[in-house]
């Protein structure tokens, strides 16, 4: 028996859409609007130009085109009326431009799918995004490299596990979340580089054979060049993981800080306290001034890590589906519209810390940070191996945290009698001036070696720091300085080519 195949209809769909999926689905896209509006009015103006240029389009149809597109670039996105009724924010276009200037604007559909004009928007805006981080990220860690510097010299016992560790300085505890600022940063212009070229002229998978050259679209609107492959250039999402991979990682990074000030500033500690702008009251007690900036930090970390593998689960699909973009239009730019504001937020924070010196070196005094640096020396001046050493200053610091004797405390009789106890035989300590080993400052003083908390250490580090900075800040700048230029001069070229006869 011979089976035929089902008739199925073809063409665009009959009506409008079910009010659902304008509420689900067109006004989640409609929300976007704001972030690829301007890009889309740059991209249809290179496209139009590239028509013309080609001699593709009629003279009138593209100073009616050109003249329009111009007046809808001086429209704010929150002005101009994008309707979720009408479809996505391209269909809302393509409505408007119909109802002034008619069957014309379908010229802006020559070779090319809505979807590119969107490609093209998206990277238009974060492209801006990512330069205007670079420049937060690196002022951020300019002025840490600036407080580090003022507290070269700050003494601090500093921590793992939130257990004191070794004697430090505040300087060198600030200066470390300087350097993984820096590695973000190159991060993000490394993605700069990838959001820095155009999808321009690749159709839906495979090109148009109306345009047979697509880096003038490219050169129009200041990208650096061409996506290689067509399909790929349309439906790549690799690199919008990797930028929301970095936010999230730069995030990660001041989240770590704001932990560590929530509780340098709690009355336990004391180390340091928040300017009061950075903090807000409690509305019963009003004992209290919470330290609402560094929750807000700590918290948006984590909304960044939760868009980033929201995101992947998304983009987890076939190839060539349009969800793995739809979701991309806000979900990217919001995460690095967040990552400047709280990049700002921790700027402003850390530029008006105000810092204890007084209790750091208190609990340094109170504590056992000297045990490592006194274990090393045995190792120095008994040529005892290090295990022995670490077991015997451990029984020792014991017995004096039982004594109430302080790490500065602590005498070769002490050493002595852990050393009897543990080898059977006095090491010969009694009498000794232990003073310099257990001295805090002077252990810091010792770390003269390259990343170490001495102060000429920590010095040669600001300034290398200051260097690498101000080289990030100059690319992003050089970056920022071509993106207007371009999108300036194909405003011109607009103009001119709307005033031509021809």
């Amino acid at each position: 028996m011979t089976q035929t195949r089902r008739a199925r209809t073809g063409g665009p769909p009959e009506g409008g859409p079910a009010p659902e999926l304008i509420e689900s689905g067109f006004a989640l896209e409609n929300a976007d609007a704001s972030f690829l509006h301007r890009g889309l009015n740059l991209a249809d103006l290179a496209h139009v130009l590239d028509l013309s240029r080609r001699n593709l389009i009629p003279a009138q149809a593209r100073r009616e085109l050109l003249r329009l597109l111009l007046e809808v670039c001086d429209i704010p996105a929150e002005e101009f009326p994008y309707n979720p009724a009408y479809g996505e924010p391209y269909n809302s276009r393509e409505r408007y431009f119909v109802s002034r200037i008619g069957d014309v604007a379908g010229w802006l559909h020559a070779g090319r799918p809505r979807r590119e004009a969107a490609r093209v928007a998206l990277r238009l805006h974060l492209r801006r995004q990512l330069t205007e981080l670079v420049a937060e990220a690196t002022r951020f860690a300019t002025e840490l490299a600036l407080r580090a510097e003022e507290h070269a010299r700050t003494l601090l016992p500093d921590q793992t596990y939130l257990q004191q560790a070794q004697p430090s300085t505040f300087g060198h505890y600030l200066l470390s979340f300087g350097y993984a600022t820096a590695r973000d940063t190159r991060r993000l212009l490394d993605e700069l580089d990838w959001v820095d070229t155009s999808p321009g002229g690749a159709g839906c998978v495979n090109g148009t054979r109306l345009l047979d050259d697509r880096a003038p679209v490219a050169t129009a609107l200041g990208f650096g060049g061409v996506i290689p492959h067509t399909r790929d250039a349309m439906w790549q999402v690799d690199g919008l993981i990797h930028i929301l991979a970095t936010a999230a990682s730069l995030l990660s990074n001041f989240s770590k800080l704001a932990e560590d000030l929530e509780i340098f500033s709690s009355s336990e500690f004391d180390f340091v306290d928040l300017a009061d702008a950075y903090t807000r009251s409690s509305i019963l007690m009003p004992n209290k001034r919470n330290p609402y900036s560094l929750a807000i930090v700590r918290g948006a970390s984590g909304v960044v890590i939760g868009r980033l593998t929201g995101f992947l689960a998304v983009t987890k699909s076939p190839s060539a589906r349009s969800d793995n973009l739809i979701f991309a239009y806000g979900e990217v730019p919001r995460a690095l519209d967040l990552s400047l504001r709280i990049t700002r937020l921790i700027t402003g924070v850390v530029s008006t810390l105000r810092v204890n010196p007084v209790r750091m070196r208190e609990e340094l005094d109170l504590g056992y940070t000297q045990a490592t640096d006194l274990a090393e020396y045995l190792v120095q001046r008994l040529e005892v191996d290090y295990r022995t050493a670490y077991l015997v200053v451990g029984q020792a610091v014991r017995a004096a945290s039982r004594a109430g004797i302080p790490g500065g405390g602590i005498t070769g009789e002490l050493i002595d009698e852990a050393a009897m106890a543990h080898t059977g035989h006095s090491w010969g300590l009694a009498g000794a001036d232990l003073s310099e080993v257990l001295d805090p400052w002077r252990i810091v003083l010792s770390r003269r070696a390259e990343g170490g908390a001495a102060p000429d250490a920590l010095a040669s580090m600001v300034s290398g720091l200051r260097t690498d900075l101000a080289a990030l800040a100059d690319r992003g700048a050089i970056r920022t300085a071509a993106f207007d230029r371009a999108e300036q001069d194909l405003v011109s070229d607009a103009y001119a080519a709307m005033a031509e006869e021809r």
